[in-house]
């Protein structure tokens, strides 16, 4: 079994929301895209974004614990389980909370994409099409001004994020954008038939 087909099955058996589900799945396709782009394994950077929230259902650790809850949890069961250090390690990382700093590109760019990915997701599904084809960089600049849209994402995340990978905003909204097209179907996001254009 590939790690990303491995990371799937064990996504699936610990997340049941679909929304949850779907979050992972944007997160994965965008580190898969970036990873192309890098030139780094795309498969290591997929099964990332699988698993980064694979504890978040059961142990959402909205305390921001700093031990205990997302996403230690899994992340305890990934190195019970052979997972590497190098997956387990960047999973950490992406919690502020966690103490664990950001070093690799791995880290840094599933940090960038994590609460981009499902901005991104929430800008397609109020177009009329409900398409992310239809979804541009400027669309989602202005949606990110707008303080009561997606209000639970915080847009200082997405900006420091893009600061650590060390692109401009921009360029990170739009391979996100052209990573999440690429799967828009299994993402719910490739708009209703009929509707206007």
């Amino acid at each position: 079994m590939t790690r990303p087909s491995q990371a799937l099955a064990t996504l699936h058996e610990w997340v049941q929301s679909e929304s949850l589900r779907k979050h992972c799945y944007a997160v994965a396709d965008s580190m898969k895209h970036f990873a192309q782009l890098r030139g780094e394994d795309p498969d290591i950077w997929e099964a990332v974004g699988l698993l980064h929230d694979m504890d978040y259902e059961r142990h959402p650790n909205l305390e921001r614990s700093s031990t205990e809850g997302h996403p230690f949890v899994g992340v305890t069961w990934l190195r019970e389980h052979g997972w590497s250090e190098e997956i387990c390690h960047a999973i950490l990382s992406h919690a502020d909370y966690s103490g664990v700093s950001r070093e690799t590109p791995l880290e840094k760019t599933l940090y960038a994409v994590d609460e981009l990915s499902g901005f991104v997701i929430a800008v397609a599904r109020v177009r009329p099409s409900k398409s992310i084809h239809e979804v541009e960089v400027t669309a989602v600049r202005k949606k990110m001004k707008d303080k009561a849209f997606a209000r639970a994402v915080n847009r200082e995340d997405i900006v420091r994020g893009a600061e650590e990978l060390g692109m401009p905003l921009d360029d990170v909204i739009a391979q996100v954008i052209a990573a999440l097209k690429s799967d828009a179907e299994r993402l719910g996001l490739q708009g209703q038939a009929g509707a206007v254009h």
